[in-house]
């Protein structure tokens, strides 16, 4: 179902379905879809939040700290002024990569390091419900197998992807199979669901639960008349 992890995809662009192996280049939602998103966040929320896991303002007060450089002077080595520096810092402002650029190279870091936790102490990272949006599986087909959430995207190089996803009740023409390295785990919410391994039809209701080798064929069919929904979790594949 899922594309095993090997990083994370920001959920405000669609790259690539992660059910399946066939890359995506656009979203097709619907009117009344797209609507509701440009109603709960616009493009600049969606950037802010995104980038706010990297905390790039906390660190670039720990560097400016740690070379004892008053704001004012950074803006004299920078060009920015002192004002934009400290709504940088606080996180008011977004910063760009140029603006980034010129920074790292007062400091003498890299640009990454704003990208990177060189600290490596521990992951920790919570992901609101209001937060995610939802992708459909084929954005080209008008009726999408099933729309899936990424339930914890901040997180970079995770070892596990984990999904919410919704099976809206199709006919068995409506869907098709597909494979993708790693193991999946799939736990069934609400709703009934059919998995079809193979050339072998499983059905799952609520409370059931699925482990499979994920490099096999598969496909997945919403039978409920309210659609199916299920925690979907891919690993990584093995070395």
């Amino acid at each position: 179902m899922f594309e095993s992890a090997d990083g994370s995809n920001p959920p405000t662009e669609y790259t690539e379905n992660p059910l399946s192996t066939t890359e995506s280049p656009s979203i097709g939602f619907s009117d009344t879809k797209l609507k509701t998103l440009a109603e709960d966040e616009d493009s600049e929320k969606t950037i802010r939040r995104v980038l706010s896991a990297y905390e790039i303002g906390r660190k670039l007060r720990q560097l400016r700290l740690k070379k004892k450089i008053a704001l004012v002077d950074l803006g004299k080595h920078t060009g920015l002024s002192a004002s934009m520096l400290s709504q940088l810092e606080n996180g008011k402002l977004i910063p760009t990569l140029p603006t980034l650029a010129r920074i790292a190279m007062v400091f003498d870091v890299g640009v990454d390091h704003f990208f990177v936790d060189k600290k490596g102490r521990y992951v920790f990272s919570v992901v609101r419900g209001n937060e995610r949006i939802k992708f459909p599986d084929d954005p080209e087909s008008p009726k999408p197998a099933f729309f899936f959430e990424c339930l914890a995207y901040s997180i970079q190089d995770k070892s596990i992807q984990c999904y919410m996803a919704e099976f809206p009740k199709r006919l068995e023409s409506e869907v098709s199979e597909h494979s993708h390295d790693g193991a999946e785990f799939l736990h069934v919410l609400e709703g009934q669901l059919e998995i079809r391994y193979h050339d072998e039809v499983n059905l799952l209701n609520a409370g059931d639960s699925v482990y499979f080798d994920a490099a096999e064929s598969h496909s997945y069919r919403g039978l409920s008349k309210n659609a199916a929904k299920a925690i979907v979790i891919t690993t990584a594949p093995r070395a």
